[in-house]
């Protein structure tokens, strides 16, 4: 199984971004996905998790701003991020694995978020 990230960029503060996150092979033991961030110098964060039964965690920065989905397929992961701020900078990673805890399982390339102010 692989995870594919995409949908980074460079935003302006206030702006929007949706990032993507598609699955191939078989995936039959993913139960939980999550985005995952880590920003120069610090330690890789929990953004938000979605389980199969849809649902759903986030990280407190995250709050009111991101929303996380999945596609019936269960195949396609979605993060919403509005109002963004420079903070959010960061290497954006997609996960996937059996259980919320441990966070281990597989991890997507990355995709690069720029907020600029």
């Amino acid at each position: 199984v692989q995870l594919q990230a995409s949908g980074g960029g460079l935003v302006q503060a206030g702006g929007s971004l949706r990032l993507s996150c598609v699955a191939s092979g078989t995936f039959s033991r993913i139960n939980v996905m999550g985005w995952y961030r880590q920003a120069p110098g610090k330690q890789r964060e929990l953004v938000a998790d979605i389980t199969v039964d849809g649902v759903t965690k986030y990280a407190d920065s995250a709050k009111g701003r991101f929303t996380i989905s999945r596609d019936n397929t269960g195949m396609r992961m979605y993060l919403q991020m509005n109002s963004l701020k420079p903070e959010d900078t960061a290497v954006y990673y997609c996960n996937g694995r059996k259980a919320l805890l441990p966070v281990d399982g597989l991890w997507g390339q990355g995709t690069l978020v720029t907020v600029s102010s």
